[in-house]
């Protein structure tokens, strides 16, 4: 019987699942289940006779858990990654195409195939940090400074907060001030005037926005996604489609490339979920660290 570590995030998402419950579907598809709550002091004392590591949460949880992961030592044991999405958005669940029931994601464990993921390392700050699935500028970062100060309906449902992120970033996309940016791309210098520039490693970030229908994770690279001054009108439609639970693709400006130098008219970035702001505007560069973890994905044959 294999013996898998379940890290749960109780609070993640509409908390669908409870410890005992997510324990008992495990075990009942006949693997022996360690559980602990990312919650609690020395989650990550990962231990080392289980197969694979179970993440139960969302992209945010899975962050913490590939951070942890990265100050490894390169001899200590390395996991493979199982997801049972539970978050609000689940954007790199939705990538590996990790849906459907919880009972099929837990039996699919028995046959799966493994997805080489890549990460994007950022450099020119006073620490270095690292992103899965996407790091930029302009109005993203304006949407979790915002949102982090928007008191959150407790009665609202998943879908819900969805759609609430989506018009809020709407009304910040018609009023957003463009900005200058200075970017290369493997060499190749495509500076302009930008209301987002966005760094992809997976098809979409925020709120289910898909920015990068044909991004692979696994691929060595990473897709920048540009949208210019001239081209708000066409964010602002997509995005009300989005409200409007109309899913009419808008394809963006995307070049694809391994290594990137960006200088933002501004001191505003996110990497992943989180914001930063920084004191003055600087010159950072961000490169693919391929093949960095492993996730279960459902196979394919």
């Amino acid at each position: 019987m294999k013996k898998v570590h379940l890290l749960h995030n109780p609070t993640a998402g509409d908390n669908d699942f409870s410890k005992k419950e997510l324990v008992k579907l495990i075990e009942k598809e006949n693997f022996e289940c360690i559980y602990t709550s990312v919650k609690e002091d020395e989650w990550d004392a990962f231990q080392n006779d289980a197969e694979f590591l179970v993440i139960a949460g969302g992209d945010g949880t899975v962050r913490r858990v590939a951070k942890s992961l990265m100050k490894r030592k390169r001899i200590e044991k390395h996991f493979p990654l199982a997801l049972l999405p539970h978050g609000t958005a689940n954007n790199i669940s939705c990538s590996l195409e990790v849906d459907g029931q919880i009972r099929d994601i837990v039996r699919s464990w028995h046959k799966s195939d493994l997805k080489k993921f890549d990460i994007g390392k950022v450099q020119g700050m006073k620490d270095d940090l690292f992103f899965l699935e996407g790091f930029g500028y302009g109005v993203f970062p304006k949407l979790i400074k915002t949102m982090s100060k928007l008191e959150e309906d407790p009665e609202a449902d998943v879908n819900e907060k969805i759609r609430a992120a989506r018009t809020v970033l709407l009304d910040i996309v018609q009023n957003y001030k463009a900005r200058e940016c200075t970017i290369k791309a493997d060499g190749k210098d495509y500076s302009g005037m930008y209301i987002m520039v966005e760094l992809l490693n997976i098809r979409s970030i925020g709120p289910n926005l898909v920015l990068a229908p044909s991004a692979d994770p696994g691929d060595g690279e990473l897709d920048l996604v540009l949208v210019y001054e001239k081209d708000r009108g066409k964010l602002e439609t997509y995005l009300t489609n989005m409200i409007n639970g109309e899913n009419k693709p808008y394809k963006f400006n995307t070049v694809r490339a391994k290594s990137f130098e960006i200088l933002w008219d501004g001191k505003d970035l996110h990497a992943d979920d989180e914001r930063i702001k920084l004191d003055d505007p600087i010159e950072i560069k961000i490169d693919v660290q391929p093949d960095m973890l492993d996730f279960m994905v459902m196979s394919k044959k």
